[in-house]
C-alpha cells in the first residue's frame, strides 16, 4: 500500500530544476549562522548551519532534506517549501526563486497589498499628459495623480469604503452612464469574472469577503454574473470613455501587473496626433495642483 504524505509531492521535480534546487539550499545554508536561528555555533567543520538543523527548523526528515540537498528528492509541496524558506532565512525574492526552482508557483500575500511603493506614487506624479492610477487586486484605488482626477474623478473626496471601481460600477449609476454601453457590458462581466479569481487566492481576506457580500446585496447584474462561475484575470483594453468638458474618448487602457504586491498600474493613453491625445492635453488644466 502506498501511503501519501502531506509533506511532498510524489511526481518528482518535473517542472522545475532538481539541480539548480539543490545548489541553492547548499549555498544558502552555508550562508546561515547558528546564532540567527537561535543555535550555539560550537566546533563546526563547515560555514552555516549542518543538515540536520535545518531539517529540524524546517520539521522535516533529515533523509528528505539530504536526498534535496541532493538532488534526487521528490517535489517538495508548497507548504513545506514555505517552510524552508523560513529555516534558511530567505528574504521574499528569494523565497520565490525556491518556488520556482521547484516547479510551485509562489503564494500570493495572505491579503491584497495597499502600500504603494513610493518610487511608483513619484512616477504617478511625473506622467502630467497621462492619467495612472494604482489598484490592489480587488479593485480598490490606491493611488493617482492629478491627470487621473482629471478624467475620472477626484478619489480623494471619496470615502475609503467607497474608493472601488467594481463597487462604484455595480452601485453608482451616474459612475456606469460615463462608460459606452458595450465597454461596460464587457466590463461587468470581465470584473466579476477576476473577482471570483481573487476570492480564490485570498479566501479569508475581511476586505475582499465583503467587497462580495456588498457587490451581491446591492446588484442583480453582480449576483447573476457571480452565479455564472466564470474565470477570468483582467488585462489591457481600449475604453470609451465620456468625459463632461471634452465628450467621448477612445482610449488605450493599459493595466500593468506587479506580482510581488498583486497590484495593478492602470495608463490612460491615446494614439499621437488623434482627438483623443488633444483633448488629454486640455485636461491638463482640469487637473489639480498637487
Amino acid at each position: 500500500m502506498v501511503v501519501s504524505r502531506p509533506d511532498v509531492q510524489t511526481d518528482g521535480v518535473e517542472h522545475g530544476d532538481r539541480a539548480e534546487l539543490a545548489a541553492f539550499l547548499r549555498r544558502w545554508r552555508a550562508r546561515v549562522q547558528p546564532y540567527e536561528v537561535g543555535l550555539e555555533r560550537g566546533r563546526r567543520r563547515t560555514p552555516g548551519l549542518r543538515r540536520q538543523e535545518v531539517a529540524n527548523l524546517a520539521g522535516m526528515s533529515v533523509d528528505y532534506y539530504v536526498r534535496l540537498e541532493q538532488g534526487r528528492g521528490p517535489r517538495p509541496s508548497r507548504q513545506m517549501l514555505t517552510a524552508l524558506g523560513r529555516a534558511l532565512r530567505l528574504t521574499d525574492d528569494e523565497r520565490s526563486h525556491l518556488h520556482y526552482l521547484a516547479g510551485e508557483v509562489p503564494a500570493p500575500p495572505p491579503s491584497p497589498v495597499r502600500d504603494v511603493r513610493p518610487g511608483l506614487r513619484h512616477l504617478l506624479e511625473r506622467l502630467d499628459d497621462t492619467p495612472a492610477l494604482v489598484c490592489d487586486a480587488k479593485y480598490d484605488v490606491l493611488a493617482w495623480n492629478p491627470m487621473a482626477t482629471a478624467l475620472l474623478g477626484d478619489f480623494s473626496t471619496m470615502p475609503d469604503d467607497e474608493r472601488n471601481i467594481v463597487l462604484r460600477f455595480f452601485t453608482r449609476p451616474q459612475s456606469r452612464d460615463r462608460i459606452d454601453p458595450g465597454d461596460a457590458r464587457r466590463f461587468a462581466r470581465e470584473a466579476v469574472a477576476d473577482l471570483r479569481t481573487v476570492a480564490a487566492r485570498y479566501p479569508r481576506d475581511p476586505g475582499v469577503l465583503s467587497l462580495i457580500e456588498r457587490l451581491l446585496a446591492g446588484s442583480d447584474e453582480f449576483r447573476a454574473l457571480w452565479a455564472e462561475g466564470d474565470v477570468r484575470v483582467q488585462r489591457s483594453a481600449r475604453k470609451r470613455i465620456r468625459h463632461p468638458a471634452v465628450g467621448w474618448l477612445d482610449l488605450h487602457c493599459e493595466a500593468l501587473h506587479d506580482p510581488v504586491c498583486d497590484q495593478w498600474t492602470v495608463f490612460y493613453t491615446a494614439a499621437p496626433g488623434s482627438r483623443e491625445a488633444e483633448a488629454l492635453r486640455s485636461l491638463r488644466s482640469l487637473a489639480p495642483t498637487s
